[in-house]
């Protein structure tokens, strides 16, 4: 490819590379963060939670402002956020002010995602390179997945928890003098929607929230918010997402199955890493070099999931990865608290990565090419947000059906039933794809 647009997909790889690694990498840093900053278990959790609740929750805000300003301001901006946010994560003195960076953290996060994208389409408009270049992006965003819990193992072990947040800083600078480099595109006619971008973040933040926390409050909440929102788009004039998108059935089609599949996946994955530290009692780097036959797949399936789409269309890639992950969920049914991790649970985990390799280029590309060019901002942010909220629904769901891996036979009794709501998700979203995806 011209060494520009080659520039163009390093440098928005890179910039959504920092953001994935950033859901996975704090988790093993957890009771190091506890001890050195004297935070609980629920100022734990919102270390986490306060990252990914707003990365849901501004994420279609974000695709819209990569629509109205222009893809290279957003995703300058996103990494400038997300740089500096890096950086009073690493100098918080205790828990308060390390969960208001992680929140804002998340608010960069919420630019970048959808702002890379964008940009990346626009400079593979081509659908066959496109979904090549879809297919790269995939593959980055699998990587850092993966290399989360091996990265934040080794550097929580080598220079401390904080080093986890002073490595953004120069990578944002990197990345952020990369883009700088990247053609700034010519903005869509249209304004910034306030009421719109109000209450759907409303809605999404207290939506993933109430299932979180459950809180009845919280739900009622959001699903006040997600009717306000609703009205608000049909009244504006420029509205955050035109209803009209969802006419179309590849695109609306392809963000339900980019729902099921995160809500599905990163649950498996949650309930993956509790199997293998709770109950078989591996230590973090262990149980990472372990769910490494799932994660590899996500990285190494991504760019030819892209040439198998540029040749054949989303639709038959998309059904042959829900298809093959639901055998691997199925065979999940095998483990027991007394098996052995080689035996039973890797066969049917790398099976979950392989379609999860599959899956993750092929939605993307459907849900981008299911509406015209000059909206790619907003596509990518339904798709992102439908990706990140009902993965934020579905580690909550997997996790309260499993319960505590202390209880080890209790424990597996719930993963087979998470395994089997998964599965049957997953074929559901196989029917989907057959009857939507692909069609006018």
């Amino acid at each position: 490819m011209p060494d520009r647009r080659a520039t163009v997909l390093f440098t928005q790889c890179a910039g959504m590379f920092l953001v994935q690694l950033d859901v996975t990498v704090v988790n093993v840093a957890l009771p190091d963060i506890g001890a050195a900053v004297g935070a609980d278990v629920p100022a734990l959790q919102w270390v986490v939670d306060g990252y990914t609740v707003v990365l849901a929750a501004l994420l279609l805000t974000g695709g819209a402002l990569a629509d109205v300003l222009g893809p290279r301001r957003v995703v300058l901006a996103g990494l400038g956020i997300f740089g500096a946010a890096s950086a009073g994560c690493a100098l918080a003195p205790g828990s308060a002010a390390l969960v208001a960076a992680r929140v804002a953290q998340g608010a960069g996060a919420a630019l970048l995602l959808p702002g890379t994208l964008a940009v990346i389409t626009r400079a593979f408009p081509g659908r066959r390179e496109q979904a090549r270049a879809l297919g790269v992006w995939a593959g980055v965003s699998a990587l850092a997945l993966a290399a989360g819990p091996l990265l934040g193992g080794l550097l929580v072990t080598v220079t401390g928890w904080r080093s986890l947040f002073w490595i953004n800083v120069p990578l944002t600078a990197l990345a952020a003098a990369g883009t700088l480099r990247v053609p700034a595109g010519r903005p869509a006619a249209g304004r910034v929607d306030v009421a719109g971008t109000v209450t759907g973040a409303t809605a999404l933040a207290a939506l993933v929230y109430a299932v979180i926390q459950s809180s009845v409050p919280a739900a009622v909440l959001g699903v006040a918010a997600a009717v306000a929102f609703l009205a608000a788009e049909r009244r504006s004039p420029a509205p955050m997402l035109p209803l009209t998108l969802l006419r179309s059935r590849t695109f609306t089609a392809a963000n339900l199955v980019a729902g099921a599949m995160n809500f599905a996946g990163l649950g498996t994955i949650l309930l993956a890493t509790l199997y293998l530290q709770g109950v078989h009692h591996a230590t973090p780097p262990a149980a990472a070099l372990a769910m490494l036959p799932g994660f590899l797949p996500l990285s190494l399936l991504a760019p030819v999931t892209g040439r198998l789409t540029a040749r054949f269309g989303p639709r038959p890639v998309m059904i042959a990865g829900l298809l093959t992950g639901s055998a691997g969920l199925l065979g999940l049914l095998r483990v027991t608290a007394t098996s052995t991790i080689t035996g039973a649970f890797l066969p049917a985990f790398a099976l979950v990565g392989v379609g999860l390799g599959l899956l993750t280029a092929a939605v993307v590309a459907a849900a981008v090419g299911g509406v015209p060019a000059d909206r790619a901002g907003i596509a990518s942010g339904v798709n992102n947000t439908a990706r990140q909220a009902c993965g934020a629904l579905g580690i909550a769901t997997f996790g309260a059906i499993a319960g505590s891996p202390a209880r080890p036979a209790a424990f597996v009794h719930g993963l087979h039933a998470a395994a089997v709501l998964g599965a049957a998700l997953w074929l559901a979203a196989a029917v989907l794809t057959a009857a939507a995806v692909g069609r006018p």
